[in-house]
């Protein structure tokens, strides 16, 4: 089979120049195999096509380009190394399989591998799958039926809330949509469109805003645990920022003048490349993360657990239930929440209220939240209207603030 001697997708340079689109970009291997890039938001995706001889074809993500990492071999593909791997997955049929035997489950580890190659969260697939019957996981995609997802959907009910139903609905959605993108005879995408529709309403969201005292009760409690556990709360509650972004602080994030390198987050639809905005910090705060940080080097973790070991996703559950139980926090202090309703996620929302009802302008509070103001104006719009109310009252002039002191004069009447 030959191989595309020169193409637009040979160098970094041509590809980052290319438009970010849905719809990859292919050249042909010979033999009715093709190597195709998808242009993304940031790396793009190497996949495989392969013809059937009935004018239909299937695709397959095999790797993620190099546009901004060097190239492994495996995970990451150089564009020489993509055509090797789009030849040797084409040569094995099992590799790309006819649309009549993609079943759902292929379907997921397709997006698994496809999350994966982008560092997506493995989260989407997982919560699938632990609520997919056999009997949907096995059939093939062109057999479902809007009917079928939409009485799997509603079942979730029974058991889960509606906005963690539509994070369910969501994963597999995105898993069908992939298999569809990458085989075409798959043709019955209305069956997900219209049976996986989100649930009106499930968003609604009940954000935890608690005020500096509580916080700084909690904060303590978290001390009184462990150390290690109290300065991963209180970084958490200083700067607002999300469990994920904290645990993945390093060393060398600790800069100088006070301030945090804190890493952005991955959450997104598409490849998302992991930056760091510096943001301020206590100097009493930084002076205990210079403390922990000693005898490590700049590479290695900032925040450590109780074990000495890096904190991994939903570490902190645990420790975070007993902390919040240990604080004794008096019903009228959290009203109108309950004590089940306060999670780490609470300190963020605080913080993100607390800057707002400070004067600090929305745009910066998005920024040092690693959000949109968008997302702030939609979640914490009854917050912004108490913010407005009070800087417009603060503005007005009252003519009856003086009465009390007599320091008014009457307004006379006209004749």
């Amino acid at each position: 089979m030959a191989r595309v001697k020169s193409s637009p997708l040979a160098t970094k340079k041509a590809r980052l120049a290319l438009p970010v689109a849905k719809k990859p970009i292919f050249e042909s291997l010979g033999s009715g195999t093709s190597v195709g890039y998808r242009r993304n938001a940031s790396a793009g995706t190497w996949l495989v096509r392969k013809a059937d001889g009935k004018g239909g074809s299937t695709q397959r993500v095999i790797g993620l380009a190099d546009d901004y990492e060097d190239a492994d071999g495996e995970r990451v593909l150089s564009w020489a190394q993509a055509q090797a791997k789009a030849l040797e997955t084409a040569a094995t049929e099992s590799d790309v399989s006819p649309a009549s035997r993609i079943t759902v489950a292929d379907a997921l580890n397709d997006y698994e591998a496809d999350l994966a190659a982008r560092k997506g969260d493995p989260g989407n697939v997982s919560r699938v799958r632990v609520n997919l019957p056999e009997k949907i996981a096995s059939r093939p995609i062109v057999e479902l039926t809007a009917s079928d997802l939409r009485k799997w959907r509603d079942e979730l009910l029974k058991t889960l809330a509606p906005a963690t139903v539509n994070r369910t609905a969501n994963g597999l959605r995105a898993a069908l949509e992939l298999a569809a993108r990458h085989n075409e005879r798959i043709g019955n995408t209305t069956a997900w469109k219209h049976g996986l529709a989100g649930l009106p309403d499930a968003e609604v969201s009940r954000n935890v805003i608690l005020s500096d005292e509580v916080v700084g009760r909690i904060v303590q409690a978290a001390y009184a645990q462990h150390p290690a556990f109290g300065l991963l709360v209180e970084v958490a509650a200083v700067t607002g920022s999300r469990y994920s972004q904290i645990a993945g602080l390093v060393v060398g994030d600790l800069l100088p003048g006070q301030r945090l390198n804190m890493p952005t987050s991955k959450k997104g639809k598409s490849v998302k490349k992991v930056l760091r905005r510096p943001m301020p910090v206590p100097a009493g705060l930084a002076v205990r993360l210079a403390e922990a940080a000693q005898g490590r080097g700049e590479g290695e973790p900032l925040l450590l657990r109780p074990n000495g070991k890096p904190w991994l996703k939903s570490d902190h559950y645990d420790l975070f239930l007993l902390t919040i139980a240990a604080a004794k926090l008096e019903p009228e202090a959290i009203a109108p929440y309950g004590l089940d309703e306060i999670t780490l996620y609470a300190l963020r929302h605080s913080s993100i209220v607390r800057a707002l009802l400070r004067s600090v302008p929305m745009r910066v509070v998005a920024v040092s939240h690693d959000t949109s103001v968008t997302m702030i104006e939609r979640t914490y719009s009854a917050h912004i209207a108490d913010h407005a109310d009070a800087l417009a009252r603060h503005g007005m002039l009252d003519l009856d603030s003086g009465r009390a002191s007599g320091s008014v004069v009457p307004l006379r009447k006209s004749p």
